[in-house]
């Protein structure tokens, strides 16, 4: 009876629609260090389309901070021609046009053109056969390809985040496009469900559950639903990571004794003990290539940010300012440690150069947890406070741009960024 009921405390399905949950607002405010003076014209057919692509468009360029719109007023198609003189005259610097044909089966072609007003080009271009629930995806790819065609990164406009969400006695992971749009559970619990983390391939989850009163390290399977417990050692089981190729994780183990920093391998076989001293060892990241260790350890007296060798060993100290530095990340190209820093009563978002030590506070908020960086490093993820509600704060990496994704019902936490998708 007793793992029946255990049984029914959680409920784990393969990314159900939540038609019904509240969709995430989205603020922003501020700009980046620069803007592109774009002109996105409405695609030729696309109120054929189920959603209109440019609106899409659009609201993801205007989100980054990275771009002005300008208006345009008319549908203009892939094949029409283009009188560069006037879009000049404009104010624009680039241009978009494309347009949508329905297809058989549901299925809709989307095609695309950029172009380079300035130097009276042609920069990019393609055709997307989708599906009808496959189009938001669509539009954010072009998004993508327009915001590396202009500012020479990559955009993370289809890639999905994943974050808990606590509405009375529930909690729910749940996967959203990087817009908050396209809402899905993957899990729900009535249990705490903490320290959600993506695989570095997209297709799984770590988090930590309590659903049998302690902390235990599982990994949830995205596509088949299927979930594999990877640590329940005596003790705690907590604070979980991925190792750049996905075949190790790190976990924080206290095993009836002090918690220090393991590996183990992904299928939950082979612990091995890592950090070796008197304090906590805990939160700890690979480096992205997967040749170093940062974690928190309190073995100088309070928690400060170390690093060490991804095999164990001597560790160096990285954060000397303040008394209180935890949950380090580290950007794709490895240069960027973002943590969260206790500074003035406040509990904040800081990046810094790992190269100069110079430091920059992101965020404007002081109730800051659980940073979580962007694929292409542009952009911080992070939970922080809204009023009483936990709410979700999006900065970029240079402080200038930031939004606030909220719902208006329960609290939103533990967020955590994709990768990208192949």
């Amino acid at each position: 009876m007793k793992s029946l009921l255990k049984a029914l405390m959680l409920s784990i399905v393969v990314l159900v629609s939540a038609a019904t949950q509240a969709q995430m607002r989205v603020e922003v405010s501020g700009v980046g260090s620069t803007q592109v003076p774009i002109a996105v014209a409405a695609f030729a057919d696309e109120e054929l389309s189920p959603q209109l692509v440019t609106r899409i468009i659009r609201d993801d360029l205007a989100r980054s901070g990275y771009f002005k719109l300008i208006d345009v007023g008319m549908a203009i198609s892939e094949t029409a021609s283009i009188n560069f003189d006037t879009w000049k005259a404009r104010g624009a610097e680039a241009l978009v046009v494309g347009s949508v044909q329905k297809r058989a089966e549901g299925r809709y072609e989307v095609r695309y053109k950029l172009y380079d007003v300035t130097k009276t080009t042609m920069l990019s271009g393609f055709a997307i056969d989708t599906p009808n629930p496959k189009f938001r995806l669509t539009a954010h790819k072009i998004a993508d390809d327009i915001y590396e065609k202009l500012l020479g990164l990559p955009g993370v406009f289809s890639t999905r985040i994943a974050y808990v969400t606590k509405a009375g006695p529930e909690y729910r992971l749940e996967i959203s496009d990087a817009d908050g749009e396209g809402v899905q559970v993957a899990l729900t619990s009535k249990e705490p469900i903490i320290s959600p983390i993506w695989s570095p391939d997209g297709t799984k989850v770590a988090y930590v559950s309590m659903e049998l009163k302690k902390p235990i390290v599982y990994i949830q399977n995205l596509v088949t639903g299927q979930r594999l417990t990877v640590a329940n050692f005596k003790g705690n089981n907590s604070s979980p990571s991925w190792s750049p190729d996905g075949s190790k994780l790190l976990v924080t183990l206290s095993k009836g004794a002090i918690a220090q920093v393991y590996s183990i391998n992904a299928d939950g076989s082979d612990a091995q003990r890592l950090s070796n001293s008197n304090g906590i060892d805990t939160e700890a990241r690979y480096s992205p290539d997967g040749q170093s260790i940062y974690f928190v350890s309190d073995r100088s007296g309070g928690p400060q940010i170390y690093r060490m060798s991804a095999t164990g060993g001597d560790a160096k100290r990285i954060t000397f300012k303040g008394t209180y530095n935890v949950s380090p990340r580290i950007s794709p190209d490895g240069n960027t440690l973002v943590f969260i820093s206790r500074r003035d009563g406040g509990d904040q978002v800081y990046a810094m150069d790992l190269i100069s030590g110079q430091e920059l506070k992101l965020s404007d908020t002081n109730r800051d947890e659980s940073p979580s960086i962007a694929p292409n490093g542009r952009y911080v993820l992070y939970a922080t406070q809204s009023g009483r509600r936990g709410s979700l704060g999006i900065v970029s990496t240079d402080g200038k741009v930031k939004q606030k994704l909220t719902i208006q019902a329960g609290d939103i936490r533990e967020p955590t960024w994709g990768p990208f998708m192949k």
